[in-house]
């Protein structure tokens, strides 16, 4: 059945020329809207909380220069990681982001110190990569359900999942290289 859906999208896409659905700036791909688990309109709130969240917190230079943030939403929970050198700057993100419409909850994961250098960060761009091509070999299991963000080397997991495909996501990941410690954000469905 699933296979029928996908070609049936893949047909129509092919026909009309259209790949990506637009609405308020954001694109979503049919595949996007097909496997994953958050309604369209979920999709699109966690997608407007991320840029609005840019916005706000890029428009306050202090912030913007001596901090480094990732906003990171899914079905309206929202993940705040990276490093404010001062609790009053990790308040002042924290205290913004909480306003933004859609928010539902806030996961402060900011830390207090200096910005992470550029090598961290790549490298954690390098963990995140194992992580979810990991995620792709687990039988029965689709990769987008679940996100992946990576800071320090530590994995976060964020999505809508029953808890054993929970727990393979979990296992999956402690199982790469250079992971230090794996946090959960998951909202369990069953």
């Amino acid at each position: 059945m699933k296979t029928l859906l996908l070609l049936l999208l893949a047909h129509s896409l092919f026909i009309s020329g259209c790949s990506t659905i637009t609405a308020g700036g954001a694109e979503i791909t049919g595949l996007s809207l097909l496997n994953d688990r958050r309604s369209r309109d979920a999709i699109l709130a966690d997608e407007a909380i991320e840029d609005n969240a840019g916005a706000k917190l890029n428009a306050y230079y202090d912030l913007r220069d001596k901090c480094h943030f990732n906003i990171t939403a899914y079905n309206g929970a929202v993940l705040v990681t990276g490093e404010a050198p001062k609790e009053e700057f990790r308040s002042r993100i924290i205290d913004i982001v909480r306003v933004i419409p859609n928010v539902k909850l806030v996961h402060n994961k900011l830390t207090i110190a200096q910005p992470s250098p550029f090598n961290f960060r790549a490298n954690d761009t390098l963990i995140t990569g194992r992580v979810k091509t990991a995620l792709t070999q687990i039988p029965g299991f689709d990769a987008s359900w679940v996100k992946v963000i990576t800071e320090k080397s530590t994995v976060y997991l964020m999505g809508l999942v029953h808890r054993n495909e929970g727990a393979a996501a979990i296992d999956a990941a402690r199982h790469q290289s250079d992971v230090n410690q794996i946090i959960t954000v998951f909202e369990y469905i069953d």
